[in-house]
C-alpha cells in the first residue's frame, strides 16, 4: 500500500475507532447537516485544490462516519492506477469517490443499496473533480481517467461500472 493511500486509510481508520462511541450518542443526520454536506460535495468537486478543500473533506469524513442513517460503499478499484499512486492529486480523487457516493445517497435515498448508481455517482464526481484539477494544473493528467471520460461522453460509463463491479469487495 502506497504511502498516500495508507494516510487515507490510516485516517479513516482513526476516526472511525471514535465511530462507536459517537454513533451511540447521536441520532441520524439532520436536514441542515445534509445540506451541508451536498454544498461541500459540491466545492470540492468544482474546486478540490481549494484552501477551504482541507476543511471540507474532514467535516465530511468524520460526518459520514459518525451519522447512522448514511453510509456508502466505495469502490476505490473504479477509479484504476489512481487507487495505488500517490502522484496527481490521487487522493482527492480516490476521496472524491466517496464524497459523491454520499451525495447520491443524500439525494436519493431510495438508490441508497443500489451499488451501481452509488459507484457510478461517484465516479462522475471524481471526473468532475479531476477536471477541475486539470483546470489547474494541466499536467495532473491521468491516461486511465482521461478514458473514462471520454466513456462518460460517450454514454459507456455506465457499461464500464458494470464491467468493474465484480473487483469491488
Amino acid at each position: 500500500m502506497r504511502r498516500s493511500q495508507r494516510a487515507v486509510v490510516i485516517g479513516v481508520l482513526a476516526a472511525a475507532l471514535s465511530w462507536p462511541a459517537s454513533y451511540a450518542e447521536r441520532g441520524p443526520s439532520t436536514p441542515e447537516e445534509r445540506e451541508q454536506a451536498l454544498k461541500a460535495v459540491a466545492s470540492l468537486e468544482r474546486d478540490p485544490l481549494s484552501k477551504d478543500a482541507t476543511a471540507a473533506k474532514e467535516w465530511l469524513t468524520m460526518w459520514l462516519i459518525e451519522v447512522p442513517d448514511i453510509s456508502v460503499k466505495v469502490c476505490g478499484t473504479l477509479l484504476g492506477p489512481v487507487l495505488e499512486s500517490k502522484k496527481n492529486y490521487s487522493a482527492e480523487l480516490v476521496q472524491q469517490l466517496m464524497y459523491s457516493s454520499a451525495a447520491f445517497v443524500i439525494r436519493n435515498p431510495n438508490n441508497a443499496k443500489d451499488d451501481a448508481a452509488v459507484y457510478q455517482a461517484g465516479v462522475e464526481g471524481s471526473l468532475r473533480a479531476y477536471e477541475a484539477i486539470l483546470t489547474a494544473k494541466p499536467k495532473a493528467r491521468w491516461p486511465f481517467l482521461d478514458d473514462l471520460l471520454a466513456k462518460r461522453s460517450a454514454g459507456q460509463l455506465p457499461a464500464y461500472i458494470a464491467s468493474a463491479m465484480p473487483e469491488c469487495k
